[in-house]
């Protein structure tokens, strides 16, 4: 009897699996991705932008656009899911529904093993990094730019900063009890590193490398 040849599995490539993984924050079902505190949503909405890193060009803006290629290279991805709405329940056994924001982000095709600061930013993305804007802010430092603790903060701001896998994947998520302002939210920006905290520099992350466009609730 002749030994039976086994079949290798078809192997995925790094790009194609690394679309995947963003491919699947876009499509996962929101009581999945969001629920996972026993909290209980109603009246939800949700905006949903992905993108693939490219430079930006005097022809065409595209609403994925890296500004420094080595550390996030060409062809990488990002995905940014926002769910606004109400929030009751939870652990608390809160039975009031509190108005509430969630977001959440996924990349892949970064270097791997690395940490990166992200934010929401108040304006789309531009030609060039500044574009963006400052950082969104529930409550409006009056001193800018902002780097005291008061208003820069997790709290008060959406901060999203991750660390990749050996892949270059990663995904993070950020809760509030609050609502954007309307048109007072545009961006995502990544950041070179993550994000300081102590006075004079709190919210700093360093240079701007990347920045998807997303049209925030």
């Amino acid at each position: 009897m002749k030994p039976v040849k086994l079949m290798k599995p078809a192997r995925i490539p790094r790009r194609a699996s690394a679309a995947l993984a963003v491919t699947a924050l876009l499509t996962s079902p929101a009581t999945s991705a969001f629920a996972q505190d026993g909290t209980r949503w109603v009246k939800t909405e949700e905006v949903r932008a992905a993108g693939v890193f490219v430079p930006p060009s005097p022809a065409r803006l595209a609403t994925a656009l890296t500004y420094d290629v080595k550390l996030v290279p060409v062809g990488a991805r990002i995905a940014v899911v926002e769910r606004v709405g109400d929030r009751a329940g939870g652990h608390a056994g809160r039975e009031a529904a509190d108005s509430a924001t969630d977001v959440r982000l996924g990349v892949s095709g970064l270097l791997p093993n690395r940490m990166y600061g992200a934010h929401v930013h108040t304006e789309p993305c531009g030609r060039t990094p500044e574009d963006a804007g400052p950082h969104y802010q529930n409550v409006k430092d009056p001193e800018q730019p902002s780097t005291d603790p008061a208003y820069a903060n997790r709290e008060n701001e959406v901060w999203l900063d991750f660390t990749t896998d050996s892949g270059g994947r990663a995904a993070s998520e950020s809760r509030h009890t609050w609502r954007f302002r309307p048109g007072g939210a545009g961006s995502v920006v990544i950041h070179e590193h993550g994000t300081a905290t102590t006075p004079g520099e709190a919210g700093t992350a360093g240079a701007r490398l990347a920045c998807l466009t997303v049209p925030f609730e």
